[in-house]
């Protein structure tokens, strides 16, 4: 799903955790998927089967995105700083990480605006349910996937929808 613009969620511009642009365009031609993070939710150990997913895929062209995000009850607190340390130290993490953002709500970030208009597998659009929703872009830059925060990263569903994108 593109825009009505016809531009891809790819085309949208986002700050890198640690200060500058993520510039999202680096990613075209890839699959992304694109996951709002959180450090200190019940979900918080699905960034072990994200950074699995980033290290089976990413020289076939694949890369997680994780955009942290602090409206769930708080479960984002930290700085960019205390963010980076956490998924370093606790989970490995090698995927990018952009600044935090909202993603519901009247200050939602334009990339969650380009994103939730796309229905998961149960039908569901609109509003980001909780932390760890993913989003699956392909190579073209379109929305292929929408999968529910409780839907572990390394899924068969998830793991076959990106390596359908890979192909």
């Amino acid at each position: 799903m593109t825009t009505t613009d016809g531009s891809s969620p790819l085309d949208v511009e986002i700050d890198a955790l640690k200060g500058g642009s993520a510039d999202l365009s680096q990613y075209a031609g890839q699959a992304v998927l694109i996951v709002n993070v959180a450090s200190k939710c019940g979900l918080t150990p699905q960034y072990t089967g994200l950074e699995k997913l980033q290290e089976q895929y990413a020289d076939q062209g694949f890369t997680v995105l994780g955009v942290p995000c602090n409206q769930f009850m708080g479960q984002e607190p930290g700085s960019a700083e205390e963010i980076a340390e956490f998924c370093s130290a606790t989970y490995g993490v090698t995927f990018p990480l952009t600044e935090k953002v909202e993603v519901n709500g009247e200050g939602r970030h334009p990339l969650y605006q380009r994103l939730t208009g796309f229905a998961d597998a149960e039908g569901h659009t609109g509003d980001i349910r909780w932390n760890f929703e993913k989003f699956l872009i392909g190579r073209d830059g379109e929305v292929v996937a929408r999968f529910s925060p409780k839907t572990e990263p390394d899924s068969a569903e998830v793991v076959a929808a990106v390596e359908a994108q890979l192909g």
